[in-house]
């Protein structure tokens, strides 16, 4: 029995473990979304919330609004040791970066569940389920995607208009190879 054990498994080592986590939370804060397994999607949304909430410990913006200079001193050592801590689970500095700098901010206001986890159905060949593991949008943004539907809704017609004159020419071409057939 595994009483008291946390975590799953996944049928790794703890070192294999780590190191997929690492490169999973890598991966997925680099290109804001990926396709993995269920069970390995909602252990690696525990790492990269907390990468998140890592990041947001001291913003810039609070070093910058330090009252004396021992405060900013103090203010940027803790984020040093932030992003030291957060260094041990992305590898790459590029994605680091962006961590410290484009998803604190996003996510400032944010009190937590940065990501979502999307079931789209099953692998083929062993019937695992699958999902897609993505970062929210900011709060403020998710009421702007509803209005950016909408003009997306209109311009559909327009695009059936377009392509019913490449259905006519596609029509003419099959009835110029039947009239070639016939002769």
């Amino acid at each position: 029995m595994r009483h008291r054990h946390s975590g799953r498994q996944l049928g790794r080592n703890s070192s294999h473990r780590k190191a997929m986590y690492r490169n999973m939370a890598t991966s997925l804060l680099e290109h804001g979304r990926i396709k993995t397994t269920e069970a390995k999607a909602k252990e690696l949304r525990k790492v990269v919330e907390k990468l998140i909430t890592l990041s947001k410990r001291v913003p810039v913006s609070a070093i910058e609004g330090a009252k004396t200079p021992e405060e900013a001193a103090r203010l940027k050592a803790q984020r040093v040791h932030a992003v030291r801590q957060a260094r041990q689970w992305v590898k790459d500095r590029d994605v680091l970066q962006k961590l410290f700098s484009e998803y604190s901010a996003r996510f400032e206001e944010r009190p937590g569940g940065y990501t979502r986890i999307l079931k789209v159905g099953r692998r083929a060949g062993d019937n695992a389920p699958m999902t897609i593991i993505e970062l929210v949008e900011a709060m403020g943004s998710s009421g702007s995607k509803t209005v950016q539907a909408a003009p997306e809704a209109s311009a559909a017609p327009e695009a059936l208009e377009a392509d019913e004159p490449v259905a006519d020419a596609a029509a003419d071409a099959s009835d110029d190879e039947a009239e070639k057939a016939d002769e």
